[in-house]
């Protein structure tokens, strides 16, 4: 299991899960199964297609005020184990391996363990949606519902709106613009970001001193 979306503004965090019998592993590389950011759009998409005929897919889609709900209280990562320990009752894994967000391996995959709430061996890693194929998996399904979540809003807004990502000029932009022309809050838009305050505030100013050496 993987997640696509926590850092972002738009959009929900999805959590992805591919459950694979242990005897296919090997056909997860060649089906193209490997970190979801290395991959375009398209690619991604393509291994998608391919990973279908290999294992089951499943997702968990956590809306923007449910993330803005852990931050204020400090439980990001408490709402992704939620969400894992979710999907592991869905598929009865036997197994689940995770891509660690907590700096503890070990504490995160407990808490994945206790929310399942079933006899699973849980292992939790960091990059290891880099490192195991698996995780690689899930991190493609993750990544392509969040796509596909991002341009169904983007259909409904007829409006570009990029990535999602902050790091996006065309986000900031559309965040931006919105912001400038609309009181209310939307639903789909995060708001508990630091860098949700900088985007409201507009650029930084630029000072003199920047320039007089």
């Amino acid at each position: 299991m993987d997640e696509a979306g926590r850092g972002s503004f738009l959009g929900p965090l999805v959590v992805g899960a591919f459950a694979v019998d242990l005897r296919r592993i090997a056909d997860l590389r060649e089906a193209g199964a490997r970190d979801s950011k290395e991959l375009s759009p398209s690619a991604r998409e393509a291994a998608y297609a391919r990973l279908r005929a290999v294992g089951e897919m499943r997702s968990v889609a956590l809306p923007p005020v449910a993330v803005d709900r852990a931050v204020r209280h400090r439980q990001l990562n408490e709402l992704e184990a939620t969400a894992f320990g979710h999907l592991i009752r869905g598929l009865r894994a036997e197994e689940a391996r995770v891509d660690a967000c907590d700096p503890s391996e070990r504490r995160f995959a407990a808490r994945v363990a206790q929310h399942a709430a079933l006899p699973v061996k849980v292992i939790a890693r960091h990059h290891a949606d880099r490192d195991d194929p698996v995780v690689g998996a899930a991190s493609i399904v993750a990544k392509v519902r969040r796509d596909r979540a991002i341009a169904r809003l983007a259909g409904e807004l007829g409006q570009a709106v990029g990535s999602g990502y902050p790091s996006d000029t065309e986000t900031v932009e559309f965040v931006r613009g919105w912001l400038s022309t609309h009181s209310e809050h939307p639903p789909w838009l995060r708001a508990s970001w630091a860098t949700m305050r900088r985007v409201k505030l507009g650029p930084p100013a630029v000072t003199l001193d920047r320039y007089v050496r």
